[in-house]
């Protein structure tokens, strides 16, 4: 644990020292805060209509549940703020992406890569510590964001919207299918990164991971599939399994012997 402490506090220091590979991450909360309130909040404020007035809105909103206690512009607002907050699942992936990438192709360009070979730290010790200094700032600014997020909804939504939000659904989509897709994706980045010598052509296959995550979200707006606490628990249970997998697979296939040969 000591060298795996070691390692992620140089992982930290490098994202200080190199803050712009933070903007991709950055500029998707962004829109992910700003998109839901123009379309939800903006739109209809600024034309003068109300969401309730369109008959498809209130028939898919319907997918959210009974809830009396909002009126029927309020279920609508709570059924596209659901929407939205599958957007908040893209931001941990796209930020995994930015550092994951760099972790070994970033080290050796560096020519900082065979030092920290030639320590005694252990492969799976030093993926370890890379797969958290990546994850780690990239859920704090997603966190950043959600709680901007809920504000939001409490200070523009209509009463009640809020506290619906507040749900196991939320939770699960936040605390477990965000984080555990970006595990998958950063897991996949990372040993791509060890097998390449650019960082784009890493970036490019942990990213496949947004494409299922874009097929549930338009799912999710027509009103094809109903994203339940129970679907996105087995959703995210799974995603963890597959990163476990993923995880042993990495270790074997990381060569750190090869890696420093074939890359002189």
């Amino acid at each position: 644990m000591t060298r795996i402490r070691a390692l992620v506090a140089k992982e930290f220091l490098d994202v200080r020292r190199n803050r712009a590979v933070l903007l991709p991450v950055a500029i998707v909360t962004l829109v992910a805060l700003v998109l839901p309130f123009a379309t939800t909040i903006g739109v209809p404020r600024m034309s003068g209509q109300h969401l309730s007035d369109d008959a498809d809105l209130v028939k898919v909103s319907g997918a959210t549940g009974v809830h009396d206690e909002l009126s029927e512009e309020g279920v609508i607002q709570l059924f596209l703020f659901e929407q939205f907050l599958l957007f908040f699942l893209l931001t941990p992936i796209t930020g995994a992406m930015a550092l994951a990438a760099h972790a070994i192709v970033g080290e050796k360009q560096a020519r900082t890569l065979e030092p920290l070979l030639a320590t005694p730290i252990g492969t799976l010790e030093l993926l370890v510590a890379k797969v958290i200094g990546a994850l780690v700032p990239t859920l704090v600014i997603s966190m950043i964001g959600l709680a901007l997020y809920l504000a939001g909804i409490g200070a523009l939504a209509e009463a009640g919207v809020l506290a619906a939000m507040l749900t196991a659904r939320t939770a699960l989509v936040v605390f477990l299918v965000g984080p555990a897709a970006a595990l998958v994706a950063l897991q996949s980045a990372l040993v791509i990164s060890s097998r390449v010598n650019d960082a784009r052509t890493a970036q490019q296959f942990g990213v496949l991971i947004i494409l299922p995550l874009t097929g549930l979200l338009v799912a999710q707006f027509t009103g094809t599939l109903r994203l339940s606490a129970s679907l996105l628990a087995f959703v995210g249970l799974g995603l963890l399994g597959l990163w476990a997998v993923m995880a042993l697979a990495s270790v074997a296939l990381f060569d750190r012997e090869a890696i420093l040969t074939r890359w002189r």
